[in-house]
């Protein structure tokens, strides 16, 4: 198999994008990424992110694109964007927000593109899943860190009675995030 080839397998998966650490894991020599670039078989996006240009551009690219952008494997789609992407809340937030664990050397604010905010949090496994084929963290996750980050009350209110409502979260939980917010806003 090709390089390019190879590189595609995965791009398959992740709306046409492929970064440095996958074409390490595949043992593609990460020059390779710029070679293809130059000879214009792949589009550079950022550094150690690049985009097959013949794949489909769709709306949620943004998305992948900014979990992808961290270079951080654990990273996923979280805060007010998980609730817009989960459709629980009217939220429509002007930012992307990811959230990857915390680094003794974080992002440097200025690589961030404008368009992202990066929050540093230790996620287990149960609190991240998936949303069209992106990582995001659960309904309940999201929830949780929209109160902690003074995301406005009746966004959360809404976002509370909707998850529960649809089952995505139970009333233990529900009791608990109603009098965090309600403690939040005092």
């Amino acid at each position: 198999m090709s390089f390019r080839r190879d590189l595609w397998e995965v791009a398959v998966d992740q709306y046409g994008y492929v970064t440095s650490a996958n074409a390490r894991a595949l043992g593609v020599p990460v020059v390779e990424l710029g070679k293809l670039s130059a000879r214009g078989r792949l589009e550079r996006v950022s550094q150690g992110l690049y985009r097959f240009s013949e794949w489909p551009v769709s709306a949620n690219d943004s998305l992948m694109e900014a979990v992808l952008w961290t270079r951080d494997p654990r990273a996923a789609l979280s805060h007010d964007t998980a609730l817009e992407v989960y459709e629980v809340s009217d939220i429509n937030p002007d930012k992307i927000h990811v959230t990857i664990p915390p680094r003794e050397k974080k992002l440097r604010r200025i690589d961030t593109p404008p368009t992202l905010v990066v929050h540093y949090e230790d996620l287990d496994n149960s609190q991240v899943g998936w949303w069209e084929g992106i990582p995001t963290v659960t309904v309940g996750t999201a929830i949780d860190q929209c109160i902690a980050s003074g995301v406005r009350p009746d966004l959360v209110s809404q976002a509370i009675a909707a998850a529960r409502s649809e089952g995505r979260i139970d009333e233990a939980t529900s009791a608990r995030q109603r009098l965090g917010l309600a403690r939040a806003v005092r």
